[in-house]
């Protein structure tokens, strides 16, 4: 899967669309190529922790004081470091500078793949899994270093944003997942244009065409109003509604759009096996013109 040739791999989209499903799904497809992979989650929940629950990959919830406290120990002897973090006054600065808090974590995750950890006992991962926040707080996410090294053009903190946002420019691969309904689909046409490429688009709960067109003629005229044949038209009628949004999804995305079935029972050991399937065939859609950089407003 070519998506996961990045040494960190962010999944956004918008809220509800199953995104961390399809980064774990993403993870168990990467483990099983022998890679150490990370899935990293932001925002306090920790929904990919129970999905991978017994799958051995690792899962870590980023809290910003931990990460700012570990990045100090860095740049400071560890007793000012601490002595910073113990005066809660540092840590309130940056973490309430617009911008600051998305920074760390960005950060925290661009750490772990990097060869020299700030744990000098730690190893790096393979690849990291990024379950990013819904579409607006997921740009945030990415503009921050940018923006930080903009602003900051001497120091450590501007340094350290350069180096995270060169690396989301030029290494990191980005994945949106959607569902195939008009406003999560034109959320998604309007989200590509502030990441600096797309990998993949997950458009997932993709329900099954059952009936032929003259099929559902028929059902329509024995449908009376209700029953079994009129669920059946209705089913029809939602079917065809996601396939002229699925058609419109592909004629506008920046990378190769794949779609993942509706299930009532999700598990992301079975969507693993559909994405391979899905990437494996799937054909890349020409490159779109979009922007060279993740932008700073």
């Amino acid at each position: 899967m070519d998506v996961l040739n990045h040494p960190m791999v962010v999944v956004t989209g918008k809220g509800g669309v199953g995104k961390s499903t399809v980064a774990a799904a993403l993870a168990l497809a990467a483990a099983r190529d022998g890679r150490r992979v990370a899935v990293g989650e932001l925002g306090g929940h920790a929904r990919v922790a129970g999905l991978l629950r017994g799958s051995g990959i690792d899962t870590q919830t980023v809290d910003v004081h931990h990460a700012l406290t570990e990045w100090l120990a860095t740049q400071l002897p560890r007793r000012l470091a601490d002595l910073l973090m113990r005066s809660g006054a540092f840590a309130s600065l940056v973490a309430a500078a617009p911008g600051g808090a998305e920074l760390i974590s960005i950060t925290k995750l661009w750490e772990l793949v990097q060869h020299r950890r700030w744990n000098p006992n730690a190893e790096p991962y393979d690849l990291v899994i990024v379950d990013a926040p819904a579409s607006g707080h997921g740009a945030a996410l990415l503009r921050a270093p940018r923006t930080f090294a903009d602003i900051a053009r001497v120091g450590p903190i501007g340094t350290q944003a350069r180096e995270v946002a060169d690396f989301l420019k030029e290494d990191a691969g980005f994945v949106i997942v959607t569902m195939p309904a008009e406003l999560p689909v034109s959320e998604t046409l309007q989200l590509q244009q502030q990441l600096p490429d797309v990998d993949l688009v997950v458009a997932n709960a993709v329900l099954p065409r059952r009936f032929a067109a003259g099929d559902v003629a028929k059902l329509q005229a024995a449908s009376n109003g209700g029953g079994p044949a009129a669920a059946a038209v209705a089913h029809a009628g939602r079917v065809r509604a996601q396939q002229g949004q699925l058609q419109r999804l592909r004629r506008g995305a920046r990378g190769p759009v794949v779609t993942l079935p509706w299930m009532l029972d999700v598990e992301p050991d079975e969507l693993a096996d559909r994405l391979i399937t899905e990437t494996g065939a799937a054909r890349r859609a020409p490159r779109r013109p979009g922007p060279v950089d993740v932008p700073s407003g």
